[in-house]
């Protein structure tokens, strides 16, 4: 476990592009963010007790994300109808639901991505390789934050870190995302997830 981690760090700070790259606009992230409606790639989660999840990771802007967790995990978040729901592959009970708006990961999936709006960012730095972006829903901070690490030279998005209410970190690093690629409607479809375990 401790070498996987290890690597994964390792992979952290080899995402980078140039050094002494420049601080990348607010507008020119947004307009990345904008520039996609669906994308897919692998990732690999750390999770707020240290364990480790991969995976496979599909979006479909607005409103609408899929979390495929590899075995032995098994479990599935999904993101539709306003809603993010977490099927623990252990658990025989339907998923634990919350409103997709009372989390960070609404402010990417929103249908028009503006970080300039008014207190959404409350940070925004560059390590001379990457630019971060911490930015929370301004109406409602206690719902949390997601810090987004951007590249450079072309602009991609390559983690993200959400930390919950209660203080909680869980990371996401991306691999190479594909965009534009079609999705089927049933990807999100909750109630019929639902309907498929029972």
């Amino acid at each position: 476990m401790m070498k996987r981690l290890a690597s994964i760090l390792a992979l952290t700070l080899t995402l980078a592009g140039p050094a002494s790259a420049e601080k990348i606009s607010l507008n020119a992230l947004s307009n990345y963010l904008n520039g996609f409606e669906t994308a897919s790639g692998e990732f690999t989660q750390i999770n707020a007790d240290g364990t480790i999840s991969t995976g496979k990771v599909y979006i479909q802007r607005p409103g609408r994300a899929r979390f495929e967790y590899n075995p032995p995990d098994n479990s599935l978040v999904m993101a539709g109808g306003g809603t993010v729901a977490i099927f623990d592959a252990k658990s025989n009970t339907g998923s634990t639901q919350y409103p997709l708006r009372q989390t960070p990961l609404s402010i990417i999936l929103q249908k028009n991505v503006n970080l300039s709006q008014a207190r959404m960012v409350v940070a925004h730095t560059t390590d001379g390789k990457t630019t971060s972006v911490v930015a929370q829903d301004p109406e409602n901070p206690e719902y949390g934050t997601i810090r987004l690490v951007f590249t450079p030279d072309p602009v991609e998005l390559r983690q993200w870190v959400i930390t919950d209410g209660a203080g909680d970190e869980t990371t996401v690093i991306l691999g190479e995302l594909q965009t534009g690629t079609r999705m089927p409607s049933s990807l999100f479809d909750i109630i019929r997830e639902e309907a498929r375990r029972n």
